[in-house]
């Protein structure tokens, strides 16, 4: 398990992973103790089990003030780009967009926030941005909810792999949601989108279920990136029993394929209703009908 260091408390939730130029990094949501605003850690590693704290994603920008969080990442061409969300009004959070050279030192979109979705379809708010590259073209899923703001649900777009992937750049694949709750673990909310692309198809790993209510993970797949259907009625990765580190949520995935094919899905748990979260990882696989399972956990669930 992976928490963040003393000075922010034990609080690293929303993981996203990337191998950029020989070294893994990994970007997280953190929150200053000092000031209570919510943030952007970074940390690295040679191994995907020892990680060492990099700071934080600095917030200088207007529409950062009251924080930034949920990060994802996607490497495209020699630049690690990284988008993540702002907080304040729930219908005014938008997507935001970095880039770096060496995975630590960004340089932020100067038209921040980029994306935000119409609000014919949802309430006009995106959060948990989540980058695949899939069939030449750049995918970005997203949470945002209903009009009534009680339901949350997956939406998306779609840019050129040769853009800046600046404001402008992005499409919405849809002016309806792509996947909403609809089991009854799931409760209220689908969020967290994380996808990988095996053996031609897109997979996207969720969290269902708002957090600790309990938010467990379920999955999904796609031919073209646009239409989902649920591999599973029940949650791939389900919470822990009473009394373990994740008996109040397994959430938040995030899947991140190695160079060497390996799959691994990174998450968020707590076993005290949010007060505390730490982030795991277990090894996945496909089999030969191309279904996702669980060759081994970090820390059995």
């Amino acid at each position: 398990m992976y928490f963040t260091n003393e000075r922010l408390g034990s609080h690293a939730k929303d993981p996203a992973v990337v191998k950029f130029k020989g070294k893994y990094y990994l970007y997280y949501t953190v929150r200053y103790t000092d000031v209570n605003k919510i943030g952007v850690g970074i940390a690295s590693s040679d191994d995907l089990d020892n990680w060492t704290d990099l700071g934080e994603l600095p917030i200088t920008m207007e529409c950062e003030k009251v924080g930034i969080g949920a990060p994802g990442a996607v490497i495209i061409g020699d630049r690690l780009h990284l988008f993540y969300q702002t907080y304040g009004d729930f219908r005014t959070n938008a997507i935001c967009h970095a880039w770096s050279e060496n995975g630590t030192d960004f340089v932020k979109d100067k038209a921040n926030p980029i994306f935000r979705p119409s609000a014919d379809w949802c309430c006009g708010r995106a959060i948990d941005a989540d980058l695949c590259v899939f069939n030449g073209k750049l995918y970005m899923y997203f949470a945002t909810r209903d009009h009534a703001m009680k339901i949350q649900k997956i939406g998306g777009a779609v840019a050129s792999v040769d853009s800046d992937l600046s404001a402008g750049s992005f499409s919405q694949i849809s002016n309806q949601s792509l996947l909403s709750p609809e089991l009854v673990w799931e409760g209220e909310c689908i969020e967290a989108p994380a996808t990988v692309v095996n053996n031609g198809r897109m997979f996207m790993f969720y969290g269902g279920s708002y957090n600790c209510t309990p938010q467990q993970i379920g999955v999904a797949v796609s031919d073209d990136g646009k239409f989902f259907r649920r591999v599973f009625a029940e949650p791939f990765i389900r919470c822990g029993k009473e009394g373990s580190w994740n008996s109040s949520e397994s959430g938040h995935p995030y899947a991140f394929r190695d160079d060497d094919g390996k799959v691994y899905l990174f998450y968020q748990g707590s076993s005290d209703k949010g007060r505390t979260w730490y982030l795991t990882k277990c090894l996945i696989d496909f089999d030969k009908d191309n279904i996702p399972y669980v060759v081994k956990y970090d820390i059995e669930p």
